[in-house]
């Protein structure tokens, strides 16, 4: 990879992470369109495009932190009630990581097993699924203000909604769906507001992104490494910088509008970005992720 495919690779990344667009579908676009396919890269430059996808990724969890940092890093400094045990009063005070670890244990039960089974491979060399899911996501968002725009900003997160999104999140272990988008309708069923369901999705891809890449890059390491020369090297720190800025300005973006207008230009979006990659494949065009 070049400096220029470097950094249009980690704009989709930064810009489509957050989004409720499918970074998947997009990084198919955007590999194909850059000439980086299996037919066209070494062994090495594959294995190390694959390794890029998965490690800017970091950049852009990074970016939820630094956006949210007082979220993070402020701790309830409230009593805890009378009586409390030393569990119950751990779980007062750091209750906002307690529900990122009872909103993303679900998606850890099914990711595990999609990927264990063989499921989760089979699904991401789909383009077929990915394109699919693009069209049907983006109709489902055409209508999903009104089915389910009742939030009320009494309503907060609390384990029940956490965990009720997180079953939600589940979804998104099918390429196209998009995390961001189950996560966000998962909140608004609930009873959230579009701007909190927002937040707390940015909040939960923190553990869940951060898994997944983990497990990817603990497999990578399992295989030949040969990739991870001093130029590549600088390309991923390039990747990751410049998907940290994209994410954090995505993100400030994304709350503002969809708290205003909502998902319908989004789901406008998905359908076409779909139809494109149906309408190449059904014109003979071998479309794919690098893997």
């Amino acid at each position: 990879m070049d400096w220029i495919q470097t950094i249009i690779i980690a704009i989709v990344e930064g810009l489509t992470e957050f989004l409720p667009v499918s970074s998947t579908g997009h990084m198919i676009i955007a590999q194909n369109l850059l000439g980086l396919t299996s037919d066209t890269l070494s062994k090495d430059d594959e294995a190390f495009l694959h390794a890029f996808t998965f490690i800017i990724q970091f950049g852009a969890i990074l970016s939820v932190v630094c956006l949210y940092w007082k979220r993070f890093f402020t701790f309830d400094q409230t009593p805890a009630p009378d009586g409390s045990s030393f569990l119950a009063r751990l779980k007062h005070k750091y209750y906002f990581y307690w529900l990122l670890i009872v909103g993303v244990l679900p998606a850890v039960v099914i990711g595990l097993l999609a990927k264990k089974s063989g499921l989760l491979d089979w699904l991401l060399n789909s383009v077929e699924v990915v394109a699919i899911m693009l069209v049907v996501g983006g109709v489902f968002m055409l209508f999903c203000d009104k089915l389910f725009n009742n939030g009320s900003e009494d309503n907060q997160v609390n384990e029940h909604r956490a965990f009720k999104i997180g079953l939600y999140q589940c979804l998104s272990v099918i390429p196209g769906v998009s995390r961001s988008m189950a996560t966000i309708v998962g909140g608004m069923t609930q009873g959230l507001t579009r701007r909190r369901a927002a937040k707390f999705s940015f909040f939960l891809a923190v553990p869940t992104m951060a898994g997944a890449t983990l497990l990817d890059l603990l497999d990578l390491m399992k295989e030949d490494t040969a990739w991870a020369t001093s130029h590549n090297i600088t390309m991923l720190i390039l990747g990751c910088v410049i998907a940290f800025i994209v994410a954090l300005l995505a993100m400030k973006w994304f709350v503002d509008y969809l708290t205003k207008y909502g998902f319908k230009a989004f789901g406008i979006y998905r359908i076409v970005v779909g139809s494109i990659i149906i309408i190449l494949l059904l014109t003979g065009h071998s479309l794919a992720m690098v893997d």
